[in-house]
This record gives structure tokens, sequence and C-alpha cells, in this order.
């Protein structure tokens, strides 16, 4: 199948309510904060959603959750062995030649790109491969700066023997939200040329699209309840040809978000891109 030859540039438009969309583990798992009060999501936990959202579809992942795996792979590194091992010898040791297997054999490779360390062979030094992928995503913002709840929690049984019979210290704890309802935004591109090289096709940008408008299905936690987090717009940009026919930040200042606490209304300023063909599709 012939590789993308359009240049795609993507907004997703996505609401929080009373959930954590992204706690950072150096501030108590609180939601993360940009230092001017802006809630943000990681482009990390963009991708990762994404890549579940892929693997719920059932592609075939090689940067997968630990209580997702699918294969028995304990980590990277033994997933990369046992694949090298169902290469014939003489490729094993052929930097283009696991390159394209590789590409061909996991979407999120084709897809984001992956730096690999592996045994050339039988010898034991690492040789690194690195592929670079088409897919980027920023990291996600709110459109306001954001309010933080939190609640202590607390354990109904202990759950180490206390000499006493008391409760132990580790039955208390505290959990933090975003308080109220907060609208976030984000924004992503997928470039023809680097598609080329991975083998990334338009029927893999399809794949994406789905994933992006589907993003919080199959993601609820005790963290984002169900229904707590919602893809309001997806709004899905395809140029004319592989360089695109306006830059990527042009084609993102085109997307207006107004939003009144209550309602989200998400439009384009269709007249600073003309001739750009986009498709807004509402979240499922």
């Amino acid at each position: 199948m012939e590789t993308l030859q359009n240049k795609i540039d993507f907004a997703i438009v996505f609401s929080v309510t009373n959930a954590n969309p992204n706690g950072d583990p150096l501030g108590g798992n609180r939601p993360r904060t940009t230092s001017e009060g802006l809630g943000e999501v990681s482009d990390v936990a963009l991708k990762r959603k994404i890549r579940n959202r892929l693997q719920d579809a059932g592609e075939s992942l090689f940067v997968q959750s630990d209580e997702r795996s699918d294969d028995g792979a304990k980590s990277l590194s033994d997933r990369m062995s046992g694949f090298l091992a169902t290469l014939p010898k003489d490729e094993q040791k052929q930097k283009n030649a696991v390159f394209d297997a590789v590409c061909a054999k996991w979407i999120d490779v084709r897809s984001f790109g992956q730096v690999f360390a592996y045994k050339k062979g039988g010898d034991t030094d690492a040789v690194s491969l690195g592929v670079r992928g088409p897919v980027s995503i920023q990291s996600a913002f709110s459109l306001e700066p954001i309010a933080v709840d939190g609640v202590q929690i607390t354990k109904s049984v202990n759950s180490e023997t206390t000499k006493d019979g008391s409760k132990s210290s580790d039955t208390m704890g505290m959990k933090y939200r975003v308080s109220g309802r907060a609208v976030y935004t984000t924004f992503g591109s997928i470039s023809p040329q680097l598609a080329e090289k991975t083998g990334f096709t338009a029927e893999d940008a399809e794949k994406i699209k789905e994933a992006l408008v589907t993003l919080f299905i199959n993601d609820e936690s005790s963290a984002r309840p169900s229904g707590s987090m919602e893809v309001l717009k997806v709004i899905w940009f395809t140029h004319d040809s592989k360089l695109g026919q306006y830059p990527s930040a042009a084609v993102h200042r085109s997307v207006c978000i107004d939003d009144d606490g209550e309602q989200t209304k998400v439009t384009v300023k269709a007249d600073s891109i003309p001739g750009l063909h986009y498709d807004e599709i509402n979240g499922r």
C-alpha cells in the first residue's frame, strides 16, 4: 500500500470534569500545571492513550503497558529480542532490514518512532537503531488556569498489622482532581516525508484519527471516572501536497475555541487558510 502522500494537521479539544487527567509524580500526583496555572496533559500521556485505543482495535504495538501486554513479554527488550529471533540470521545484522521489519510489525513504531537497543547476532555489543516517526503531538493545555481540589481518603482496613492494633499510617492519603470543568486543547501533525521512511500509510492515518475521536474510551480509572473526560471535537486538516499549503502553526492558529464554562464552541477561521480541506468530527 502506498505511503501517505498529503500532509495532515489536527487539533483535539477535550473536557475534564472533576478528574485528574495527568498526575505529576513530582507533585504528589496533583494534576499537572504550568507556571501560569494552566492545566497540562503531557504528550507522552496522550500517546499512551492513542496506543491503547490502537491496541483495543487489534493493532500490534511495541510499547505496551504492563497490564495490557498481549504477547507475554515482560519488557521492551524481551519483546525486541523475541521479534529479532523470528528474522533470518543474516537480516538480524542489517540495520536497514531490521528498520523495515519493526516498522512493518508495529503501528506505533511507524507512527511515533522508537529508539531500539538490540544485540547484533551473537555478539554482546549493543547497537542502537533509531526510527523517527511521522506523527507528532504536543502536550495539551487548558484554556484557563485550573483550580485543584485535594480530598483526604482513608482505607477501611490496615495494609500492615500494628502492635497496638491502631490504624497504620498507610491508611491515610490524598486524592487530587481538577475542580469543576476545564477545557484542554492540543495539536499535532503527520509528515509524508517521514511516512515514506517508516511505511506509514493513509490507512494508518485513518486509524490514528479514529483513536483521537475515541481517545477516552476504555480509559476509566479512579482518577478519571467514566464520563469525566470527553473528546469534544477533532479537526482534521488534509493538505493537497506533501509540503502542505500552509505552515502547521498557521493551521493550528485557525482553530478558535469559545467556552462559557458549560458549553464549548469550536470553529475554524477558514479565511485564514483558504483552500485547505478539513473535517470536524465530534468525539465519541
